[in-house]
């Protein structure tokens, strides 16, 4: 797998919907290295602390505020911005969330979506290429033991991944009856899943609540499903596979569609292991009990098949589970200890591209 290629980012002008987001705030980081001209739109900085804030990412970028289902300030957006590139990442991420409030995840999640492709369909200026950021929970989940492949069938019991389901077939009618006919941008959608690394301070996610509970004056963590077999993986892998995708896009537009980005089936690891291995990377005690939920259902075995993208494109993962859980848990700790969480942002980002190989 090439390391994303400077003279494709330097210079292109990219919008970042959810940019102050975990994923979005590590995205747009790394498209600023590149030389990227980054615009954030996104309707404000959802968790304190947040890596976007953290990081300075507002001295370096434009960032736009709005909702990104209210079409007139998106299509705002996408004209100030003018975007060769468009990554849409905002949304409500959490399962748990959309029990709590599932008509606000469907609006997000679904019409968001819509009004992100609507826009690219009436922009004035040329768009080369649209990134749809969904989820690994798109897929109907049969409890299966082997990942799911790129077809197989899309659904979801809790509203997050039944919106998360419902934005792929936004988008396929989008690319296939709208955009792709009438010489639109090519889009394609990008699928990961339990992804981790430094700074998310989202709700309810494993990782973060381990730090929450480590800062806490009696560090205490419940696990709602300690049995709970993932395949984890760090934001970096993730994040290398859309912009190696981004950049065949610009070249080959053929590869619009589905995509998977996920670790070998082989990387699962339980979430009591997880814990286990975080909590000894972070260097701290803590005390850790189960209180399982009933009423609010998750899925216990869930992992992707990322053949497509390691075959086609030649993508892999970098790091394997103990080093991903090491990357995040070193960021963490630094947080923890007052240091400078910015400039070690900066460095495990140098640090990645340094295991990639430069493009032949």
């Amino acid at each position: 797998m090439p390391k994303p290629t400077a003279d494709v980012w330097a210079g292109r002008p990219v919008l970042v919907t959810g940019h102050t987001g975990f994923k979005g705030s590590w995205l747009s980081s790394w498209l600023t290295r590149l030389g990227s001209v980054v615009t954030g739109f996104s309707d404000g900085v959802p968790t304190e602390p947040s890596l976007y804030e953290l990081t300075g990412l507002a001295e370096r970028i434009t960032s736009l505020r709005g909702d990104v289902a209210d079409p007139v300030a998106l299509a705002t957006a996408v004209e100030e911005a003018r975007p060769s590139v468009i990554f849409h990442l905002a949304a409500q991420p959490l399962v748990r969330a959309s029990y709590d409030n599932p008509v606000e995840t469907f609006r997000t999640n679904v019409l968001g979506t819509v009004q992100v492709l609507e826009a690219a369909r009436r922009a004035t200026h040329p768009i080369d290429a649209v990134v749809i950021v969904t989820t690994d929970k798109c897929y109907e989940n049969r409890a299966w033991e082997y990942g799911y492949r790129e077809d197989d069938r899309l659904g979801g019991r809790d509203p997050y991944s039944a919106s998360k389901a419902a934005a792929e077939l936004v988008t396929r009618s989008y690319r296939d009856a709208l955009l792709t006919p009438a010489g639109g941008p090519p889009v394609v959608t990008v699928r990961a899943g339990n992804v981790i690394g430094g700074g998310d301070w989202a709700a309810d996610r494993l990782l973060p609540d381990i730090v929450r509970a480590a800062a806490a004056p009696r560090p205490r963590l419940v696990l709602r499903n300690p049995s709970a077999q993932r395949p984890w993986q760090h934001v970096l892998d993730c994040l290398a596979g859309y912009l190696l995708l981004t950049e065949r896009l610009l070249t080959d537009p053929d590869l619009a569609g589905p995509w998977n980005f996920g670790p070998d089936v082989a990387q699962a690891a339980s979430v009591a292991e997880v814990v286990e291995r975080f909590v000894d990377g972070l260097g701290r005690q803590i005390e850790v009990s189960v209180e399982s939920d009933h009423q609010r259902h998750e899925e216990l075995l869930l992992s992707l098949d990322a053949t497509r993208a390691r075959r086609r494109l030649g993508w892999d993962t970098r790091f394997d589970l103990e080093a991903a859980i090491a990357t995040t848990a070193a960021w963490y700790a630094a947080y923890l200890d007052g240091r400078d969480v910015r400039e070690l942002t900066e460095r495990q980002i140098i640090a990645y591209e340094e295991r990639l190989p430069r493009p032949a």
